[in-house]
C-alpha cells in the first residue's frame, strides 16, 4: 500500500495536463485579445494626433495671416502668412486636397498634413457665410479679408474612423495702409 500512495496514476497525470492545456489556451486567447485592442487603440491615437497637428497648423497659419490677398473656395484656399520665427519675408500658403490627403503648399513645396481626407470645404464669413473669396472681382473686394475662415474636412473611413471636422478661425483685423 505504501508504494501505491507515493505516486500519481496515468489517468491523474492526463487529467491535470488537460486542465493545464485548457488554462493555457484561455490565457493565450486573453492575451491575443488584449494585443488586438491595444493595436487598434494605437492606430486611433495616431490618427487623433495627426488630426490635432493638422488643426494646429491650419489655425496657426490663419492666425499669422499677413498683408496680401485671401483667395479660395470649394476645396482650396490661399493666402500669405508672416514668418516671424524665420525672420524673413511673408510666405505664400495654399491648402488643397490632393490624392485623398490634405496638403499644405509652402510656396511651391508640398507638405503632407493629413492623409485619409475625402474632401475639404472652405467658407468665408463676411456678414454671412460665402463659398468663394473674394466675393467679386471688384478691386475693393479683392484686397479685403473675410472676418473668419471655416474649414470642413470629411475624413475617409479606410484610413481610420470616418467623420467630419470643422474649424472656424477668426482672422486678425487688417490694417489698411494710409
Amino acid at each position: 500500500m505504501r508504494g501505491r500512495e507515493a505516486g500519481f496514476t496515468l489517468v491523474e497525470v492526463l487529467i491535470s495536463l488537460g486542465l493545464f492545456g485548457l488554462i493555457a489556451i484561455a490565457g493565450l486567447a486573453l492575451v491575443t485579445g488584449i494585443m488586438n485592442v491595444r493595436g487598434r487603440t494605437e492606430v486611433r491615437l495616431d490618427r487623433l494626433a495627426e488630426v490635432q497637428r493638422t488643426m494646429t497648423v491650419v489655425s496657426s497659419d490663419l492666425d499669422q495671416i499677413a498683408a496680401g490677398r485671401v483667395t479660395g473656395g470649394g476645396g482650396d484656399v490661399a493666402f500669405t502668412r508672416a514668418a516671424p520665427g524665420a525672420g524673413g519675408a511673408a510666405i505664400p500658403i495654399r491648402y488643397a486636397v490632393v490624392d485623398g490627403a490634405l496638403v499644405r503648399f509652402v510656396g511651391p513645396r508640398p507638405q503632407l498634413l493629413l492623409p485619409g481626407v475625402g474632401s475639404a470645404r472652405w467658407r468665408f464669413w463676411d456678414a454671412g457665410w460665402v463659398e468663394r473669396w473674394p466675393r467679386s472681382a471688384e478691386a475693393e473686394q479683392i484686397e479685403r479679408w473675410p472676418r473668419a475662415v471655416e474649414m470642413q474636412l470629411q475624413l475617409a473611413a479606410p484610413a481610420g474612423p470616418g467623420g467630419s471636422l470643422r474649424r472656424v478661425v477668426v482672422l486678425p483685423v487688417r490694417v489698411d495702409k494710409p
